[in-house]
């Protein structure tokens, strides 16, 4: 459920978040205004433009969170993430810069599981 208060500057907004099947660690969070009384045949993504669903590829689905001013993000800032949700429907989060190899050998799967 989307709450906000002008003056107070509490703003709460619950979401989803999806992983990109094209690059690791991008992540794209997708605003649910209505949760929980949502429509379940409604696509969540139809907010994202195509050309962005192009390149961020199959969206996987991670989990859902409430999101407000006073939660930490760990790779983003979280007024931000609020400002796009509430804008635009979505915000998307970009791999960060200089850690990520490209020349690194991929894993050989789970070791020790």
């Amino acid at each position: 459920m989307l709450s906000f208060k002008f003056l107070g500057a509490v703003v709460t907004m619950h979401c989803d978040i999806y992983k990109s099947s094209k690059k690791d660690e991008m992540y794209l969070y997708v605003a649910r205004p209505d949760y929980p009384n949502q429509d379940d045949e409604a696509d969540p993504l139809e907010v994202v433009p195509d050309t962005l669903k192009m390149a961020f590829g199959r969206a996987t689905f991670v989990m859902h969170l409430e999101l407000s001013e006073s939660r930490k993000l760990a790779r983003a800032n979280i007024l931000h993430v609020l400002d796009s949700l509430l804008t635009k429907g979505f915000f998307i989060q970009m791999p960060p810069e200089g850690l990520i190899n490209p020349n690194a050998v991929e894993p050989e799967g789970l070791r020790g599981a």
